[in-house]
């Protein structure tokens, strides 16, 4: 963790990061029970890709991303942009004008060493230089949701069996100033 940098994606990295995509999407739907959901686990990736091309075009003004490099090793990211539609359409517009933290993704050979943190740490400042003063986070995955749920608490919004039978999905709703102590 030592020669860890977080920056700003540029342009000659959309490859690694679409590949770091297409790895982690593809490890937390296996890990979830899900990877046999090929349809999902495209879309989510075309998803994260489109994020990422909005970043690059508008220079951080409609998506705003981070990675952690390691070298030529691209370790993760994080990302925040105007709140989705499902958070939206849940919480009857209450965070729509909040912007959402998302992809928050850490290569499966980084998970548990610190990489997320620090990316979320330098999320936190970011959003803080920027002004905002709020943000919402959602997760649909088991995994997620309870390291959520450690860091901030009872989500805001549990939308129960959302994703089926004992799958839920949960929104929080966090301070800028909170998350940063």
């Amino acid at each position: 963790m030592n020669n860890v940098e977080i920056r700003r994606p540029e342009i000659k990295d959309m490859e690694k990061l679409n590949e770091l995509f297409r790895v982690v999407i593809t490890d937390t739907f296996a890990k979830e029970g899900i990877g046999h959901m090929l349809e999902d686990i495209e879309e989510e990736i075309n998803t994260k890709r489109l994020y990422l091309e909005s970043d690059l075009e508008s220079h951080g003004e409609q998506r705003y991303f981070l990675i952690a490099v390691d070298g030529n090793q691209i370790m993760g990211s994080i990302e925040y942009g105007p709140v989705s539609q499902l958070i939206s359409k849940s919480t009857s517009d209450t965070f729509k004008k909040l912007c959402e933290v998302g992809t928050v993704f850490v290569h499966p050979d980084y998970q548990k060493i610190g990489v997320g943190n620090l990316l979320l740490k330098s999320m936190y400042l970011a959003l803080k230089n920027r002004g905002v003063e709020e943000f919402c986070l959602d997760s649909g995955y088991c995994i997620a949701q309870k390291i959520w749920k450690k860091k901030f608490g009872t989500p805001d919004y549990l939308l129960k069996d959302y994703w089926g039978a004992g799958s839920d999905h949960m929104i929080w709703r966090i301070k800028v100033k909170d998350a940063i102590k």
